[in-house]
């Protein structure tokens, strides 16, 4: 039999002696009653085990003869060279994850550094670890990184950085860390738990996954084991079951043959958002023995959102800490405890937006059940956007009752409250007739006659914005850049020579900020409004939807096409296509090469955009292809 096979035997059952020797070496005045209770074995098969542990001189009896608590047992020096390769080596606490049901706490706090009864949960984890002699403590970080390096000092931990925390889930986190499992054993820790007694040891008999018994429906890893307690199976979703809940132990052994499949997992195409659990859950029936380490009621807690949240800690339903919840309470006249519904909104690219509602008993009548948006500005905005002119924006064109409605608006900080509209959805641009009613609704924009006190100059911009990323100390990635920088002068020159005439533009015009509604059709998020030339609005329609240059062509058709309601005059006729199509071509051009300054300076502040910069900058050269074949230079 080779080793590996060997190896596997040997782990088969879990050794239960070490648990007996364990639990006299944690209190040495365990009585036999206490150690069943502790070890989770009969108490029959407790006093076989002493016996057995005695006669192989691991223990020594001291006291009286007989049974119970008339007997007591000293360690020898030999239990101790037993229990060595049991010995717990490290732990690997999970933080890197951004906590998207957490929202607005998480965007300015990881989760694991909120504190539960006056204690951070990450740190009570760290404590207890201590406590149990495990000093060898790594903390896998990556959203809002910094904000754990004081640990370091107060605790002597060390931090590792996962930097695909933002596009993979968990099974990517455990890759960047598996040099630190091979030939440890290893406890894996989540960072946003809370636990109540201390569950580490200095030594573990066997791998475990802590479970947790739920009542009801759960939609949590439902674990199947015997009497041995083995983990047979699991499977996502189940009633009335133990479920994978809380801290796992992986020994030595197990890591052993666990590792390679991980490492096979990671490289699979598809397995982006797994867990590191879904590799152990598929291969249960080929990795050794991982046996499920059933909790009491109540010792493990894993908040799945605020309203569980206040009500573990009463703290949090007065006061959550958080300047967004602080700031949204004062302007609607509420108590944070009326905040309720909460979740995270995906869409935007500039600025961190929630959703919530005013709770139905709430004492505040006139916001009483209703639902809201909170837009915060994310990292750096200060420096593109002028919140005072997108202010004034929101003022000029609220007589055309095309914007949402807003609750609040502060021009220093750049915090937006606006009313959320049920049944709202944002508009598809694969659909002919969404994109018509889009282009007819910038149409009725540029023909309103409104007037704002500040342009979009497209030019200007690209200076700003390149400034920022050398000031940044950061670079501009492309090795193409000084040329490309050159040739867009004769975009921009090509432009000014045409002399067009300015009219109010939203800049920002991605479909997903036309919004149908029951009220109508409105345009939302003016923070790049400006006065310019109404074909810059096609062209950054056209690239926010990837379109190609035909497509952007038939997308300008559409507008010229477009019937504004209530017009007063239209500054472009659908006889000047030929005319306005080298405009639309060049905005895209110009406007593709700003938003990839644009992703590289919120790059060198830690944000990341995937392939945009690259889909972006591209603009920029078949702009200038285009225009060339067309003769414009």
């Amino acid at each position: 039999m080779n080793e590996r096979k060997l190896r596997r035997k040997a782990d088969a059952e879990m050794d239960e002696r070490v648990l007996v020797l364990r639990g006299l070496h944690e209190k040495p005045s365990m009585t036999q009653r206490e150690l069943s209770e502790y070890c989770g074995i009969s108490l029959g098969k407790v006093n076989h085990l002493l016996s057995s542990c005695e006669e192989q001189g691991y223990l020594l009896r001291e006291r009286g003869e007989g049974r119970g608590r008339n007997v007591s047992f000293r360690l020898e020096r030999a239990a101790l060279d037993f229990l060595k390769p049991y010995q717990v080596d490290a732990a690997l606490i999970l933080a890197a994850g951004f906590g998207s049901r957490f929202v607005p706490l998480s965007y300015e706090l990881p989760k694991g550094l909120w504190e539960v009864f006056g204690e951070r949960m990450i740190e009570r984890q760290i404590r207890q670890l201590r406590e149990a002699g495990i000093s060898d403590i790594t903390i896998l970080v990556g959203y809002l990184k910094e904000k754990f390096d004081y640990l370091i000092d107060r605790y002597g931990v060390k931090l590792l950085y996962n930097p695909e925390y933002a596009e993979k889930n968990t099974l990517a986190t455990l890759y960047h860390a598996r040099e630190l499992l091979r030939g440890k054993n290893c406890y894996i820790l989540s960072s946003d738990n809370w636990i109540r007694e201390n569950l580490y040891h200095e030594y573990e008999p066997a791998s475990w996954y802590a479970a947790s018994f739920m009542e009801g429906e759960t939609e949590e890893w439902v674990l199947h084991f015997g009497k041995d307690r083995r983990i047979r199976e699991a499977e996502v979703g189940g009633k009335d079951a133990f479920c994978m809940y809380g801290p796992v132990f992986l020994s030595r052994d197990f890591s052993a043959d666990f590792l390679p499949l991980l490492e096979s997992y990671y490289r699979m195409p598809g397995t982006e958002q797994f867990y590191w659990e879904d590799v152990l859950i598929r291969n249960l029936k080929s990795l050794p023995p991982i046996y499920a380490n059933p909790q009491r009621e109540n010792i493990i807690y894993e908040f799945e959102n605020l309203e569980e949240l206040r009500s573990f800690d009463e703290r949090y339903i007065h006061s959550s800490g958080s300047r967004a919840m602080r700031i949204t309470a004062e302007v609607l006249g509420v108590p944070e405890s009326d905040i309720v519904d909460i979740r995270c909104l995906k869409a935007g690219m500039t600025n961190k937006s929630w959703l919530f509602s005013v709770r139905e008993s709430s004492e505040t009548e006139k916001y009483r059940g209703k639902s809201f948006i909170c837009r915060i500005p994310g990292p750096g905005t200060e420096k593109l956007i002028d919140r005072r002119a997108e202010g004034r924006t929101y003022e000029k064109i609220r007589a055309l009752h095309i914007t949402e409605e807003l609750l609040h608006f502060d021009p220093e900080n750049g915090y937006k409250i606006s009313v959320y509209y049920r049944g709202a959805r944002n508009a598809d641009f694969s659909k002919e007739e969404e994109r018509r009613a889009c282009m007819r609704k910038l149409r009725e924009l540029h023909a309103s006659g409104i007037r704002l006190d500040h342009d979009f100059d497209i030019g200007e911009r690209l200076k700003s914005y390149e400034s920022l990323c050398l000031s940044s100390g950061g670079d501009i990635p492309f090795e193409d850049y000084p040329k490309i920088r050159r040739e867009s002068f004769l975009l921009l020159r090509f432009l000014e020579e045409r002399k067009r005439e300015k009219t109010i533009c939203h800049i920002d015009s991605v479909c997903d900020n036309f919004l149908f509604t029951e009220e109508g059709l409105k345009m939302i998020d003016w923070e790049y409004a400006g006065m310019a030339d109404p074909m810059i609005d096609i062209a950054m329609a056209a690239i926010y939807s990837y379109m190609d240059f035909e497509e952007a062509r038939n997308l300008l058709r559409e507008y010229l096409h477009a019937d504004p309601e209530g017009a007063k005059s239209s500054p472009d006729q659908p006889d000047r296509e030929e005319e306005l199509y080298p405009l639309v071509a060049a905005y895209m051009g110009l406007g593709g090469l700003l938003w990839a300054l644009w992703c590289c300076y919120k790059i060198s502040l830690g944000e990341k955009f995937g392939d945009y910069s690259l889909k972006m900058y591209r603009y920029f050269k078949d702009s200038l292809r285009i225009l060339q074949n067309l003769g414009k230079f």
